[in-house]
């Protein structure tokens, strides 16, 4: 019997396990992919908008070599951290369902039910890409990761979004040779992108070396080409790859189906109580991005790391009673 079964193995989650074990509890990490399985999904050298000392967990100092980490630099430094904290994880190890009640929790996986009196889950959003819901989009030459640009030297490649993830895909593909069409919805850029890649972009804009098309959408998605709706009517282009850089969401789904009500509201904000983080079904929590729903930049590592020290406290407080909110009650799925 766990005090704790954290679900997810992000920095988050290690950062519960380690507050966990400080407080006192034992704790036991499980996740479905690798250690700090979204991180290693992120695009090879992607370097950080944080600065070490912001995305630090369990107080250890995050040495970098640059003035901002990369993908590669955080891998090794949770791993080192988990490494130090002796955490009990166990990876490749899906969640099934949660069983039970407070303090007497079964945790199903897909090898093992493991006891716990409380469940924290920092799942985070990375693995559910916002689908662009048209025909084609199964096809193989569709992702909704981006990882390098060398798949696509010399291809006809369209980028669709707008913001920080399109922007950084255009520009690395156009630079290793890739023929790039920036598929945009909206009028223009979003505003979020980053001060220092924004310029960039919009100079290969400007000089024609990214062909930009705004106000256009993709109607359907061909094997050698592409149906976009665009102010001037349909029109079809050449492509041989769809990078589809349209954003993530959490799992409502099995969120519902541990009994973490989400709201009916246009974010679908998950219940919780903002002090302790305690869900509408008594001894689950959740931690991390997870917490803001389709709201997926209102929580992240730098905020989202505080979380642990108030579901621990919580928790090791022996005052874990179930909280009030009115008109909710939880009730896993049938």
């Amino acid at each position: 019997m766990q005090d704790i079964v954290v679900i997810g193995s992000g920095p988050v989650g290690l950062a519960c396990a380690i507050e966990a074990q400080r407080q006192g509890l034992t704790a036991r990490v499980i996740e479905k992919g690798a250690l700090v399985n979204s991180i290693v999904g992120y695009p090879l050298n992607m370097e950080f908008f944080s600065t070490p000392e912001l995305i630090e967990i369990g107080g250890y100092p995050f040495p970098t070599t640059g003035y901002k980490p990369t993908r590669e630099d955080a891998i090794e430094y949770y791993r080192l951290v988990a490494a130090r904290e002796a955490l009990d994880i166990r990876l490749y190890e899906t969640v099934m369902d949660v069983r039970g009640e407070r303090g007497d929790f079964a945790v199903v996986t897909t090898r093992a039910e493991h006891p716990a009196r409380n469940v924290v889950v920092a799942t985070g959003f990375f693995d559910q890409a916002n689908r662009l819901e048209v025909p084609g989009e199964n096809l193989p030459k569709v992702t909704h990761y981006y990882r390098e640009p060398f798949p696509y030297i010399r291809q006809k490649v369209a980028v669709i979004g707008a913001k920080n993830s399109a922007a950084k895909a255009a520009l690395d593909c156009y630079r290793h040779g890739a023929e790039v069409t920036l598929v945009v919805r909206a009028a223009a850029l979003s505003d979020s992108i980053k001060y220092w890649v924004r310029p960039d972009l919009e100079n290969r804009i400007k000089e024609g070396s990214i062909t930009a098309l705004f106000n256009t959408s993709v109607a359907e998605i061909r094997a050698d080409s592409l149906l976009l709706q665009t102010p001037d009517g349909a029109r079809e282009i050449a492509n041989d790859w769809v990078l589809a850089m349209t954003g993530y969401h959490p799992d409502f789904h099995f969120l519902e189906r541990l009994g973490v009500a989400c709201g009916t509201d246009v974010h679908r904000t998950p219940v919780f109580d903002e002090t302790t983080f305690q869900s509408a079904r008594p001894g689950i929590y959740i931690a991390g991005t997870v917490c803001g729903g389709y709201r997926t930049n209102r929580w992240f590592i730098e905020n989202g790391r505080f979380h642990a020290r108030q579901i621990a406290s919580h928790i090791a407080s022996g005052q874990a009673a179930p909280i009030q909110l009115e008109g909710v009650h939880w009730k896993t799925e049938e």
